[in-house]
């Protein structure tokens, strides 16, 4: 099978490991890279012996697909440039800066014939995976995700930049429609949120509680879920974690605590990265074939949800100033 010829626009912490797994992939080709700084395009282009492009369409007119990892006010302006030039995209999250960006990048891609898709990676989490085969429609979803702060995600808020990840994750888990939105959060480092909370409800019942910082001493990312027939405790960043599974009511004999009534089966996360699953999704939606990819429909979703969060929180913001 020939391989898929590939570039990625912009290469920095992020696109270098998209760089880095492309060239060394079995299904795509790394033909270059470009990025706004011709000195960090030279240095990822040189790792892996190929040219560093100072232009992105003359990269664009040279690969099939492409991946887009530029800051996320460039995302529409670079999507759309590669899906008119003909090319499979998988831009990172958030799919773009706006709704009204989102859809053009949707409609374009619908009109060319092409495959987008949206870099939600913790979906190929391997303890996510470890635990896909007894989820069954949690009805309480509870995550954290912390992050020191990092001067290059301070163009967007901590919705955008952090907790769509799981948002994306609870639009997973949850078939309902959304039913309401409340949301705090406050700027503490930045001038935009760097710390926030927001509880979704969905029609059927079902709500999750979100927080996230980019403010905090230490990286934590952890899942929660509880459904009816038991309790999953998840640790992202570790790739452990713990399901505590109710047991047949007919198999207990006897009732002498929480051990007889729960089976605890400890998880580990499958091997491999996340990025190179997910980059193995891109592939085998470019070629046809059953894919796990986040669709561009699906970011969009994502996208909705957060832009929905952080006009609750900025109301919050703008009564709490006014009450001071």
């Amino acid at each position: 099978m020939s391989r898929i010829p590939a570039g990625v626009v912009g290469v920095g912490k992020l696109g270098a490991e998209h760089a880095r797994l492309l060239a060394t992939s079995d299904a795509f080709a790394l033909e270059g890279v470009h990025d706004r700084s011709a000195e960090r395009a030279k240095t990822v282009a040189d790792t892996w012996s190929v040219p560093a492009f100072p232009e992105a369409e003359t990269l664009l007119d040279r690969v099939e697909a492409v991946v887009i990892a530029v800051p996320t006010p460039a995302h529409h302006e670079v999507a759309t440039a590669a899906i008119r030039a003909g090319c499979h995209a998988l831009v990172e999250k958030p799919l773009a800066a706006s709704l009204a960006e989102a859809d053009e990048i949707l409609a374009l891609a619908e009109e060319k014939g092409v495959v987008l898709g949206v870099g939600h990676v913790e979906r190929f989490n391997g303890i996510l995976l470890a635990a896909d085969p007894w989820l069954d429609r949690p009805r309480f979803i509870e995550s954290l995700r912390m992050a020191p702060f990092q001067p290059r995600g301070a163009d967007t808020t901590v919705i955008l930049d952090l907790m769509i990840h799981d948002i994306d994750l609870v639009l997973t888990l949850t078939e309902a429609p959304l039913a309401d939105v409340r949301a705090v959060g406050v700027p503490v480092i930045s001038p935009r949120i760097d710390l926030a909370n927001a509880r979704l409800s969905f029609e059927d019942g079902t709500v999750a509680n979100i927080t996230a910082s980019r403010v905090a001493l230490k990286a934590i990312r952890k899942l929660r879920l509880f459904q009816r027939s038991g309790y999953f405790s998840l640790d992202l960043a570790a790739g452990t974690g713990h399901h505590y599974r109710r047991r047949d009511p007919q198999t207990v004999t006897e009732i002498t605590g929480v051990e007889a009534m729960v089976e605890h089966m400890p998880l580990e996360a499958r091997g491999g990265e996340a990025l190179a699953r997910e980059l193995a999704a891109f592939a085998d939606a470019i070629a046809g074939r059953p894919s796990r990819l986040v669709s561009g429909r699906a970011g969009r979703e994502a996208l909705e949800v957060a832009i929905r969060i952080t006009r609750e929180i900025e109301e919050f913001v703008h009564v709490v100033a006014q009450d001071s």
